[in-house]
């Protein structure tokens, strides 16, 4: 949805028996291009019948971690077990929040399940979805808890050398939590969770949502270790190299390898896979379709969100019906505008730079 369609749409949610003329006094614009905006959301499928009933399964959901990153970038070579001259930077964080946050920056309507701490951090994280539409109504804001933070340190290339992270509220995302947001869980078009959940959480989750497309972020290769016996509830994967060794016991070396772990996945229940192999590419499989993708290189600032924007664009992608090449290119273009930024997330990531980067550099539109 656009911007102006979202605020209508919000509208109609708010009270369905609105008149468009009242839609448009409140918004200041003229009734005819309410009427406009309402048919495209008609078209879209969002709005269906009389009295502008909604389609509840317009939004995705994303089920996961949210804290605060606070990154260190050395001004030289990097001196282990030294003070090192360099920059203190601090932005939002967390992979289910980071994902959250470029969905909501390629203008897909995004709602958030989560736990944060009732202190400043906390406080900071609701702001910052207020302004960018991220829908954090249902996080648990919790007293006498922190905040997560996650502490990482850049070596001079951009790469991260070495992080620590203070997660424990994640244990806070409970059954019972998910249990109060069933009907959220269950009417959401795809629901990205990350590896940061407690296993019994993503067990009982999983088991007790079946039809729901669950895209699974494997976060590191200690935590994708959760996911080893519930693969077969899983419908898209993103792991990396390290990661896919962990959940597959195959040695991937090269595309070769990618290919054999693929399978693996596909036999256990998997519909789809997107094997990281670094600078070497993405390694695609399903039943049907294999793909290697190439990116073009790119200065590298911060790798830190490079993984989160390239999920939310696999989910934008999946939504807007992309086929294999199309999605490897429009997620590779993402992840780059990510890491060409010092902030783990790009400000200037938007549906429209990435098709423009796509078509720049690919000549895919």
């Amino acid at each position: 949805m656009t911007n102006r369609e979202r605020e209508i749409y919000q509208l109609l949610r708010e009270n369905p028996m609105i008149s468009q003329k009242e839609i448009a006094d409140l918004l200041g614009i003229q009734r005819s291009s309410v009427a406009v905006h309402i048919l495209n959301l008609t078209k879209k499928g969002v709005v269906k019948g009389k009295g502008y009933i909604l389609s509840e399964g317009d939004y995705v959901l994303v089920i996961g971690g949210s804290n605060v990153d606070i990154t260190g970038f050395p001004k030289s070579v990097l001196r282990l077990e030294d003070s090192n001259p360099g920059a203190v930077k601090m932005s939002l964080g967390g992979v289910g929040r980071n994902i959250g946050e470029n969905l909501a920056r390629l203008d897909i309507s995004t709602k958030m399940m989560t736990a944060i701490g009732k202190d400043v951090y906390g406080q900071k994280i609701i702001e910052e979805s207020r302004r960018i539409d991220l829908d954090m109504s249902q996080a648990l804001v919790l007293e006498n808890a922190s905040t997560s933070i996650y502490l990482s340190i850049m070596d001079e290339e951009g790469d991260m050398k070495l992080a620590l992270s203070d997660m424990d509220i994640a244990e806070r995302i409970d059954t019972d939590y998910i249990n109060k947001n069933a009907k959220l869980i269950r009417n959401a078009s795809v629901v990205v969770v990350d590896a940061n959940l407690n296993q019994s959480v993503l067990e009982y989750l999983f088991s007790n949502f079946k039809d729901v497309d669950f895209f699974v972020d494997t976060v590191s290769a200690a935590k994708s270790l959760k996911l080893k016996n519930l693969l077969g509830y899983v419908h898209t994967l993103k792991p990396n190299r390290i990661e896919t060794e962990a959940l597959t016991g195959i040695k991937v070396e090269n595309e070769a390898d990618a290919h054999k772990a693929i399978d693996v996945f596909l036999e256990q229940g998997v519909k789809q896979v997107f094997v990281s192999l670094g600078q070497e590419g993405v390694v695609y499989g399903s039943a049907d379709h294999r793909e290697k993708f190439q990116p073009k290189p790119i200065k590298m600032i911060n790798a830190t969100g490079a993984g989160d924007a390239f999920m939310a664009a696999l989910v934008y992608s999946w939504i807007n019906e992309y086929d294999p090449k199309k999605t490897l290119a429009f997620a590779s273009c993402a992840s780059a505008l990510a890491i060409s930024c010092e902030a783990t997330i790009n400000p200037e990531l938007s549906e429209a730079k990435v098709n423009a980067m796509m078509a720049d550099v690919y000549g895919i539109k």
